[in-house]
């Protein structure tokens, strides 16, 4: 008699992670099979209770329910692991391995260490851990709005160095399709760029909004790096910036935060 393929469901409201995240499962477990995908915490609970998944990889922040909502409703029917952009919610639990976590962008070997703990849960028959008091903590932080620590840095690849960028010394963040454009200076205060995988949406929400503003659907910039804002017509506006040639768009729902130039 075959063994029955373990089984998984992944909860993102970003469809690119969602892929992503399958395709290094699929390198990183063959035999799992994802049987579906969810766009946000309430639908993560309706197809877990269609298709009863053995794991559920739920991003925390979701729109409407939260990944840690849908994992309350799930409870310990399935294995959980939290997929989140914020170190911070690597909390004493998570350290202890009473729950399962990956930061995004998601590395192979930290999955493989997820992956190796899974199986060996799912081998042992083990039933998935009691965490409903870690997760109506994390719950009750979420609803009162607990700001995440701020970004401090950024993690490029320049050629065939990785760069750490720090984060005060970024101009501006730019999408670029899939990618998002990392504009700053280096040590001598010359104008860098690289390309890195991580979408803006997701860098946007880790800035401090006291330094970076964004101004438009694609762009994030540094206040400080500012020279000067002109109008443009149909209520659009461009950014100067000081020592680069680059002009950045402000858009009509963004205008807002020059209203006083």
């Amino acid at each position: 008699m075959t063994p029955q393929r373990p089984t998984a469901l992944i909860a993102d409201d970003e469809p690119l992670l969602r892929d992503a995240l399958q395709r290094l499962l699929a390198q990183a477990w063959p035999e799992l099979e994802v049987i579906a995908q969810a766009r946000n915490g309430r639908e993560a609970v309706d197809k877990f209770e269609a298709q009863q998944p053995d794991i559920c990889f739920l991003d925390v922040h979701m729109p409407g329910m939260t990944g840690v909502e849908a994992a309350r409703h799930i409870g310990r029917r399935a294995h959980l692991v939290f997929v989140t952009a914020f170190d911070q919610y690597a909390v004493q639990a998570f350290a202890q391995g009473v729950l399962d976590y990956l930061v995004k962008p998601v590395e192979p070997s930290r999955l493989a260490e997820t992956v190796a703990r899974l199986q060996e849960r799912l081998r042992a028959s083990q039933p998935a851990a009691n965490t409903e008091a870690l997760l109506q903590q994390l719950a009750t932080n979420l609803q009162r709005g607990s700001a995440p620590a701020s970004l401090r840095w950024i993690r490029a690849s320049v050629g065939q160095t990785v760069r750490l960028i720090p984060v005060e010394d970024i101009d501006f963040l730019r999408s670029d399709e899939k990618y998002t454009l990392v504009a700053w200076r280096d040590e001598e205060g010359q104008s860098r760029e690289a390309v890195i995988r991580t979408p803006l949406k997701e860098l946007a929400t880790q800035l401090d909004p006291e330094q970076f503003a964004q101004v438009h659907r694609s762009v994030v910039v540094s206040l400080k790096a500012i020279s000067h804002v002109t109008r443009g017509e149909n209520e659009t506006a461009d950014i100067h910036l000081k020592g680069r040639e680059d002009v950045l768009p402000v858009s009509r729902s963004y205008l807002h935060l020059f209203r006083q130039m």
